[in-house]
Formats: structure tokens, sequence, C-alpha cells
């Protein structure tokens, strides 16, 4: 028989991401949206919803990436032609993608950016390598200026790079994958403390390779780049496994 204790369960909190995608699913299986509805702007929405314009794209590029929207350049972003039932279940697995399985997003997020940066190394551009640069300068500059957690500059780094890769499918995933995943190792220190400066010869290696156009050497810089993110995520597997076994 369960302890009183037992039954209770941590609290989840909810990022205004996720909120957003609530509010929205709540309007689309209400019907006040309806498949073919064009959404208001997304100046309208962030005044609307409270919160900055960044959190709406985020939220609306998770919801383009799976389907339930679709964004059309010239004239706006409208509901796709689902059924309610198939867009319950899907925003569902979308709000709780980021939160049930750290390991797994590590691992995901780790073999999408081995694919980007060989791609990029590849394929890159002037104009992808001029990006690259200074999204690198961006972090360095925030880093040196004594703030370690340079969170938003980092995640413009991986961008750039998956940018370059000229494969939309890894880039919308990586676009997915690394907002969350950089804030959650940041935030509880995944990584030691002094993460931030150790990342910055990394970086400038992973740029090297790219802009020598060297595939194996930029492999092998994101590798040594991400090694320790990776090892946390193989010790938690194994982990997960001894306690399935007990």
């Amino acid at each position: 028989m369960k302890s009183l204790i037992d039954t209770i369960t941590a609290i989840q909190v909810e990022s205004p991401v996720d909120k957003i995608i609530i509010q929205l699913k709540q309007l689309i299986t209400s019907g006040q949206l309806k498949p073919g509805d064009r959404l208001p702007a997304e100046r309208v929405l962030s005044e609307k919803f409270g919160v900055g314009r960044s959190y709406i794209r985020e939220a609306i590029l998770k919801l383009e990436f799976y389907g339930l929207l679709k964004i059309n350049p010239q004239s706006g972003t409208y509901v796709a032609g689902l059924s309610i039932n198939v867009i319950d279940s899907i925003i569902s697995d979308i709000i709780n993608f980021n939160k049930d399985d750290f390991n797994a997003l590590i691992e995901a997020r780790c073999y999408l950016e081995f694919s980007a940066v060989k791609l990029a190394a590849e394929r890159r551009t002037e104009e992808d390598l001029a990006a690259i640069k200074e999204a690198l300068v961006n972090y360095e500059d925030k880093i040196n200026s004594g703030v370690n957690n340079a969170v938003e500059e980092d995640m413009l780094f991986h961008i750039k790079i998956a940018k370059a890769s000229k494969n939309s499918v890894i880039e919308s995933m990586i676009l997915i994958l690394i907002p969350d995943l950089i804030k959650n190792i940041v935030d509880n220190k995944v990584c030691g403390e002094n993460r931030g400066k150790s990342a910055i010869p990394e970086h400038r290696a992973i740029l090297k390779a790219i802009e020598t156009k060297d595939v194996a050497l930029a492999e092998q810089a994101m590798t040594t780049h991400l090694n320790e993110i990776w090892q946390i995520s193989k010790a938690g597997f194994a982990t997960e496994k001894i306690i399935s076994e007990l």
C-alpha cells in the first residue's frame, strides 16, 4: 500500500511556449480557430499573451514543424486541415516532448549536430561563414564580459551551423531541440560552472573546420564540444537500464 508521500508527484512548471501552445490548442478544439483560419499577426499575439515575440515564434515553429500550422511567407500562418482529435493528441505530445526524456533529447541533439556540422563544412557559403563567425564573436563578447551563460548567443552559433547544412529538416529539428536543451543545461549547471569559457576554444575549432571545409575535422570538433553532455546522456541511459532491471 502506498504511503501519503508516495502519492505526491512533482509539479510540472509550464514554459511560456507551452502556455501559448495550450491556449492555441483550446482555440482550435473549441472551434474558435478552424482548419484554414489565419492566426493573428505575431505582434498581436505577443500583446494578447503578454510575452515577447520570440516565445510566439517558437510556439508557431513547433506547431508548424508538427504539421498543425502552415506558414505562408506572403499571407501569414494558418491552421492545418487536421481533425480535432489528431490536433488534440499531437499538441499533448508536443507539450510533454521536452519534459519526459531529457537523455533521449540530448542523444538526438548530438546526432543531429554531428550531421549538421559535417554538411555545413561541405556546403557552407561565404555568407554562412560570416553568420557563424558573427555568432561566435557575440558569444565570446558575452562570456568575456563576465556573464557565464550566454544562452541565446550559444543557441545562435549552433543554429547558424544548422542553417549552413542546407538541410531544412535537420535545421528545423535543431531549432526545436536546442532552445529547451541549452536552457535546461545552463539553468541546472549540468556541465559545471565554467562551461561558458571552456566552450570558446571548442567553438573556434568548429568554426575553423567549417571554414576550411574539412568534414572529418568538423565532426571531430563537434564531438569534442558535445562530449561532456554526450557522456551525461549515456550515463543517464545506463542508470535507467539498471533501475528497469531491479
